[in-house]
């Protein structure tokens, strides 16, 4: 195989694999407590937590309270605010000048 078409292909290989990669996938188990809507709440530790779910959640087995669950879920913003760091609540003090003679 000619050197420079093995080149191309491996760096083909790794751009793809960068621009596919997503946010991070996290994990929460426990049994589930209860079922709301499209809100699941599941046991963990001492904590609840509520977690989504909408038509493109796949579920494998019957989802039922009381059930032991593992939740892959991914963080994704609603929305974002940006605040303005220019404006401040105080006013800023100068120096007086000194007098003229």
């Amino acid at each position: 195989m000619n050197p420079l078409l093995s080149v191309l292909v491996v760096f083909s290989v790794f751009v793809t694999s960068a621009f596919a990669a997503g946010p991070n996938t996290y994990q929460v188990t426990g049994p589930i407590l209860e079922i709301k809507g499209d809100v699941i709440v599941v046991q963990k530790g001492k904590e609840k937590w509520e977690v989504a779910k909408d038509a493109a959640t796949k579920i494998k087995g019957d989802l039922k309270v009381g059930e032991k669950v593992t939740i892959y879920y991914t963080m994704k913003a609603v929305s974002i605010e940006v605040k303005e760091e220019g404006k401040k609540a105080y006013s800023k003090k100068t120096k007086a000048e000194p007098a003229k003679k």
